[in-house]
């Protein structure tokens, strides 16, 4: 069973692989397919997305001669990245609390 993604959440999570790293589009597709089932076609436009909204930006840098642009997040991404993983902290405890009665995993 699978539960549907918010554009929020990818939003976060494209974000979140950022942080760790500058980074280029296919890898963090790679990165997120790891854990979850999510097309390139559906992570392009949100890296597009990140960028017209100034939380992540680009450069380019040339790899065995081909030039790949890369993904960096940014200081007001930083910023909305920090306010994600409070808001999901936040939506993961009313969750379990219904899930699991109030008590811990």
């Amino acid at each position: 069973m699978s539960f549907p993604i918010s554009a929020a959440l990818l939003d976060a999570i494209v974000l979140a692989v950022v942080a760790r790293e500058g980074t280029y589009g296919y890898k963090i597709t790679q990165d997120i397919r790891a854990v979850m089932d999510v097309s390139e076609s559906t992570l392009y436009p949100v890296l597009r997305r990140l960028l017209k909204a100034g939380d992540l930006e680009t450069y380019d840098q040339a790899v065995d001669g081909r030039m790949r642009r890369y993904y960096k997040i940014t200081p007001c991404g930083r910023l909305h990245l920090v306010q994600y993983l409070s808001d999901w902290a936040t939506y993961r405890d009313h969750i379990e609390s219904i899930f699991f009665g109030g008590q811990s995993k």
